[in-house]
């Protein structure tokens, strides 16, 4: 993966040319339908969103992630570095241990959503692929000169998720890079270590987006292909597109950056206020932090919630939520949950009207449709803790 192929069309203007995945015709040998996702050609679905929704919380589902971004952030001081512009505790963090946290603008705009890992002598971020550029612009201007960040172009991402993911990667005789490091077996959720497989060496999370177990396997793009082969080749496991990628994180409570969560949004509205630790709060000190903290502490104007709608029709971005005729949100996320057999919802809605057992209305394409807050996530997560 490298930087945008640029090219122009008929008056002059500058276009960017959707990139390829490492995997990509490797998807398309699979019957793949192939669809322009954050600047990439991407798998939307092989057999039918439907179908491999429903195999991956049965099975176990591989997805090709490698349009993520994957920096390494290193040098003394890295910790208190990002925390400047992250409000998560990263200092706190050992290693071998992930977070959850958040890339916040000045004004406590959400920037991006990412993970952070303690590789030892570095700290691995995994980012948004619809932001990884303005990311790492953002990154290198704030970060001080003393301090390297590396965006591991090099590499693709794939994600096993499913109840027999455990079973099928371990399948693969991954060994501990190091002596003393965690076996596959040990690592439980937000935790990581680095393995070889056949000699390729391998990064390894159990963490996902989809709400089952499940791990993040960062690879070389020269070893993407065997990999996905040496999975895919398993019963239990079959490839999945970002159809059932996105129910699925949609049923597990999922926000999805540049639809839940943008720079209109901050983390106390985005109910995201388990990534800013007591200690974080106390002292601030992150960008943001003067608008976010209050927030947190008073409470937001809105929130985000989760709505369970009556009838088949399901509600989606953009539709209007009302009560009494007046609008009191809108819908960020929204779509038929195949697990539940029921349309299922996320909205931002006035925090008056956020409380669970709310009844509200959505107005979409001009009907209107019942629905009713609830606690997310849709379906309960089935992590490995």
């Amino acid at each position: 993966m490298s930087e945008y192929p640029v090219t122009e069309d008929e008056d002059g203007a500058e276009d960017l040319a959707p990139l390829t995945l490492p995997l990509d015709a490797w998807h398309r040998e699979r019957g793949a339908r192939m669809v322009e996702f954050a600047g990439y050609m991407m798998p939307v679905q092989y057999e039918g969103i439907m179908a491999e929704h429903l195999w991956t919380r049965e099975n176990a589902g591989l997805f090709d992630v490698s349009h993520m971004g994957q920096l390494e952030v290193s040098g003394e001081g890295a910790a208190a570095a990002l925390e400047a512009l992250l409000p998560g505790d990263i200092s706190a963090l050992k290693p071998g241990r992930q977070r959850y946290s958040l890339l916040l603008d000045e004004n406590g705009g959400i920037l991006d959503d990412l993970m952070v890992t303690n590789r030892g002598g570095e700290y691995y971020l995994v980012v948004n692929g619809a932001t990884k550029w303005d990311d790492i612009a953002h990154l290198r201007e704030h970060l001080p000169d003393e301090i390297t960040l590396n965006h591991l172009d090099e590499h693709g991402l794939l994600a096993l998720q499913g109840p027999k993911a455990a079973e099928a990667l371990g399948r693969l005789g991954l060994e501990p890079a190091f002596p003393g490091m965690p076996r596959l077996d040990d690592l439980k959720f937000m935790q990581a270590a680095p393995f070889f497989w056949d000699g390729r060496p391998l990064g390894v999370s159990r963490s996902g987006y989809t709400g089952e177990d499940g791990f993040e396997i960062s690879v070389r793009g020269e070893d993407i292909a065997a990999l996905a082969e040496a999975l895919a080749a398993q019963d239990a496991v079959k490839p999945i597109g970002l159809g059932a990628r996105d129910s699925l994180r949609l049923e597990a409570g999922l926000p999805l950056y540049g639809h839940d969560l943008s720079p209109e949004t901050d983390p106390a509205s985005a109910e995201l206020g388990f990534a800013i630790s007591k200690r974080r709060r106390a002292e601030g000190g992150f960008m943001g932090a003067d608008t976010v903290l209050p927030l947190l502490s008073q409470g937001p104007a809105r929130r985000r919630v989760g709505l369970v709608l009556d009838g088949r029709m399901a509600a989606r971005e953009g539709a209007q939520v009302v009560v009494n005729g007046q609008e009191v949100g809108i819908v960020t996320s929204g779509g038929f949950s195949p697990s539940l057999q029921k349309p299922i919802a996320m909205a931002y809605v006035d925090s008056a009207k956020a409380a669970e057992g709310t009844p509200l209305t959505i107005a979409m394409r001009g009907k209107l449709l019942d629905a009713m807050v609830v606690p997310m996530p849709f379906v309960s997560h089935r992590y490995h803790r």
